[in-house]
């Protein structure tokens, strides 16, 4: 009877072990000794907003221009894994600083590939897009440049700031940054190269002239203050002086 009394004893001591890892792995403790629920997930929708940057357009000579699949070269962490194949871009947390929710979006290459070619028409360049990621060297084609790029950072943080004087605001931060390789087919060496990059903050840090816990944010979603910091990163590619004078230089070599 002591055997059969021990073993049912350790039966039940494991099977409250199981039932309190499967509350671990459910839910979080907070301060106040309770649960929290696991963060929701969301996925966001980020574009380009054309001529939303001004004083570039129409200041390229209409030259052709491939633009490529750029490349996610974002270094992967705990916060960054991907969800059924749409990319982590940021997070959403409360006051504590714990994480409410979790920002996906779809693939985000094809997004960047079609906002550069935007981007591009903008500038005056007549740009068309290619589904390979990695310029071919030795290849000679109909186009004059070919666009490779590769995504450095693209993250969004939506936080639950101190209270104002109507109470608690929300900030949102988005950071943006691409590495850019223009090359002219069929040469090897890189025509132009170059960074770009944009933090954008909603509200605006001192827009208004009030304190920063007095603003009222712009945006109601993360994924659209991520658009905005995409956009400017991108528009500052066809900005760049250095690129501009090069392409001018080059139109006329070629007459």
């Amino acid at each position: 009877m002591g055997s059969l009394h021990t073993c049912r004893l350790a039966l039940l001591v494991t099977l409250a072990s199981t039932f309190i890892a499967m509350l671990t792995g459910c839910s979080t403790v907070n301060e106040g000794g309770g649960t929290a629920a696991a963060p929701t997930t969301s996925i966001q929708t980020l574009e380009y907003y054309p001529y939303q940057v001004k004083g570039y357009q129409n200041s390229y000579p209409r030259k052709t221009i491939v633009i490529l699949v750029p490349a996610d070269a974002r270094e992967v962490t705990g916060n960054a894994a991907p969800l059924n194949g749409n990319p982590a871009i940021g997070i959403i947390v409360d006051q504590s600083g714990s994480i409410t929710e979790r920002l996906y979006s779809s693939p985000i290459g094809p997004i960047v590939q079609a906002a550069i070619g935007r981007s591009a028409d903008e500038a005056g360049l007549s740009a068309s897009s290619s589904t390979d990621v990695t310029y071919k060297p030795g290849v000679k084609n109909t186009t004059e440049y070919v666009l490779e790029s590769k995504i450095r950072r693209c993250w969004v943080k939506k936080e639950r700031s101190t209270s104002g004087q109507n109470g608690p605001i929300w900030r949102t931060m988005a950071d943006f940054a691409l590495d850019i390789s223009i090359y002219k087919p069929p040469f090897s060496v890189p025509f132009w190269t170059g960074s770009t990059d944009d933090t954008y903050f909603d509200p605006p840090v001192g827009s208004f002239g009030l304190g920063s816990e007095d603003e009222a944010g712009i945006y109601d979603e993360p994924g659209q203050v991520m658009s905005v910091a995409l956009t400017r990163t991108v528009a500052a590619i066809f900005q760049r002086q250095d690129l501009r004078n090069l392409v001018l230089e080059d139109d006329i070599k070629s007459r």
